[in-house]
This record gives structure tokens, sequence and C-alpha cells, in this order.
């Protein structure tokens, strides 16, 4: 493991949008410019063009600011799979790296963090626990490299990282996302594991996306063991939290279950969850679990995941079987990063000494 090493503070759009105005852009032009680049479009897009439409000093100063825009992430690596979804392996410019992941269908998976503090058990971003966040700026920056090789109509915040620990840089790219981004709101999703602070900021945002919640068990001692660093709510309180986010925006929730066999796919867990949901504003995802190494847990049969699927949908449950993407190419979150790292290709880079992050001071 290399030796402990410096990281750079994230960049944020509020410095790049301060950047801008130090220069001389107004509100539209600066809406432009965020506008051109969270969508991969050229400068001279539009009907407009740059020399006429920016002021001089603005002008003057765009290959400077470009050139930033550029830096901020790049591809290292692509995987494409059988089903059309590419994992991409994003290098940020401090030689971190995040994942993110094209989709079937316009899709987008953004990282929020490098690394992650929640610790699931049965997910290999979090073992190297949380090297730092990820800037707004930075996650943008995701998209709009997406957006350069293909259509992007939905974003989901499901990469790398518990989005709730970081939320004033999430929020703050929601929120250019679903304006100058061009992106609909439902078709921005929150991916948390039921963090409390979560469901009253995301309410007080400008632009407030859909809810998806990681639930995995209606079994408050096993929800501990598989999420041992998440919010200490039992399921009827995260639920409850989530009902009331959902009747308020109008958005279902997306209850995600990783399909566990033998742990969390008998009967015994369609009964926790038909009392659970029944009546509720939402819709549960079984997603069957996507392999990953040297954990204790296996993918169940794919005839075990319909019976699931098919007694929760009879028993009034409104209930859609999820194929994991990338199954061809190990496309589980943090997959791509670890097997760069293990090849020498990638440091395995922690936060410098001294600059340690604080899960409730990074989401206050």
């Amino acid at each position: 493991m290399a030796q402990d090493s410096p990281t750079s503070a994230p960049v944020t759009l509020h410095e790049l949008r301060t950047r801008l105005r130090e220069a001389g852009a107004g509100p539209l032009h600066e809406h432009r410019i965020l506008r051109l680049w969270s969508n991969a479009l050229p400068r001279e897009s539009g009907r407009r063009l740059p020399s006429t439409f920016f002021p001089a000093s603005l002008l003057a100063a765009m290959p400077d600011i470009e050139a930033q825009l550029a830096s901020l992430a790049s591809i290292h690596t692509v995987e494409k799979a059988e089903d059309g979804s590419e994992r991409l392996l994003i290098a940020l410019n401090d030689g971190q790296t995040v994942e993110s992941v094209l989709l079937p269908r316009g899709g987008l998976c953004v990282s929020s963090q490098v690394g992650c503090a929640v610790g699931c058990r049965f997910c290999m971003t979090g073992r190297d626990g949380l090297l730092r966040q990820v800037g707004s700026a930075e996650i943008v920056a995701q998209v709009a490299l997406a957006r350069a090789r293909r259509s992007v109509r939905k974003i989901v915040f499901m990469g790398m990282g518990e989005p709730a620990h970081n939320l004033d840089n999430v929020i703050e790219a929601i929120e250019l996302l679903g304006t100058a981004g061009g992106i609909g709101h439902k078709n921005l999703v929150f991916s948390t594991v039921g963090d409390p602070r979560v469901f009253d900021r995301l309410l007080q945002a400008s632009v407030r996306p859909a809810l998806a919640v990681s639930l995995h068990t209606t079994k408050i001692d096993l929800r501990a063991e598989l999420l041992p660093r998440a919010a200490r709510l039992t399921p009827e309180q995260l639920v409850d939290a989530a009902e009331r986010y959902a009747r308020t925006t109008g958005y279902p929730i997306q209850y995600q279950w990783t399909l566990l066999d033998g742990v969390n796919d008998g009967n015994d867990e369609i009964e926790g969850l038909v009392s659970l949901l029944s009546g509720k504003y939402g819709v549960l995802n079984l997603i069957p679990f996507n392999v990953v190494a040297d954990t204790p847990y296996g993918r169940p049969s794919w005839e075990r995941c319909r019976q699931m699927a098919a007694q929760l949908h009879r028993r009034g449950i409104l209930t859609k079987l999820r194929n994991s993407a990338g199954q061809d190419v190990e496309g589980g979150c943090g997959q791509l990063r670890a097997r760069a790292t293990q090849a020498g290709e990638l440091p395995l880079r922690r936060a410098a000494r001294g600059r340690a992050i604080s899960i409730a001071t990074a989401a206050s």
C-alpha cells in the first residue's frame, strides 16, 4: 500500500462560479458556460457566438477556464459489458479515482465520494474507508465525460460513496444538473442508506431529486450487520421518513434490496416486506448480488429471484427485479478501481494525516 500522501481540496461549483464572475461573467454568461460544459457541448454551440456574447475580459479568460474544467477529471479505463453498459474509471486531478457507469437507456451512475465510510459488508467500495469527498464540480465533470460518449437523460447517485455524507457537494451538483444540466428533477435519483439528515435537507433544496433508499432487510439486527456504520434507524423509521418525502415531492421511493443467497431472500423477509411496505408510495427493486471476491455472500439463482419478486407482487408490493448491470465485467461498485489498484496501475492513496473527514461535518 502506498504511503499517505496529500490530496487537493475538492473543487466546487461555487469556486467555479466565483472565478467566472471575477472574469466578468454575468448570470447569462455563467449559465451558458455551465450548460455547455455539463452537456459536453463546444463553446460555439448556440445561436450567439462567444465573440459577440461574452465580454472581452471573459473571452480572454476562457482558455484557462476551459483548461481548468477539462483538468477536473479524465477517463482512465473503460470496460464495456454485453448489456450495453460501460464502466468508467475516472481519474481526478489529484490522482484519486472514482467510478461512473453508463447504463442502458440513457442512464448514468455517478460517485460522490472516493471510498465510503458506511462499510456495507457486500460492497467493495467501503473496504478502505472514506478517502475523500468528491467536489460538486468533480461530480458534474463525471456527467460531462459520460455525455461526451453518449446521451444521458437520467443520473443516479448510486456509485462510490454515501451521498448523505457529502450533502453540500451533492446538492450543489444536483441543483446545476437539474437546471443548466437539463436533467428532469425526477430523473435525478439520490441514493442513501438512510441518514436522517437527508430527508429535511433535500426538501429544502431548489431541485428536489427522487429518492432511493437502501433497505436490504426488514430485520434490525441483520441491517446492523450488513450496514455496520449506517444510521441506527429501524426499518420502520426509515420507511416512515421516506414515505413523508415521497408524499411531499410526489416521487415514489425506490427501495433497494440487494439479494444475498440464504441471507435476505427467504419467506420471512417476504412477510416482513409485506408488513413494511403495504400501502406505501414506492417500488421495491430486487437486485441480485453482483459478486465481490473475498466476501461470504453469494448470488441467488435467477429462479429464486423471480419467485421472490412474483410472491411480493401477488401480495400487493410493487416489485421490479433488476439484473445488475455489467455482470460479465464484474461491474459491482468499486471493483474496477480495486482491480486497477491491485494491478499496480493506481496507488491506493488515503487522505493526508490531519485532514480526516468528519461525517457529521461533511453532511451538515
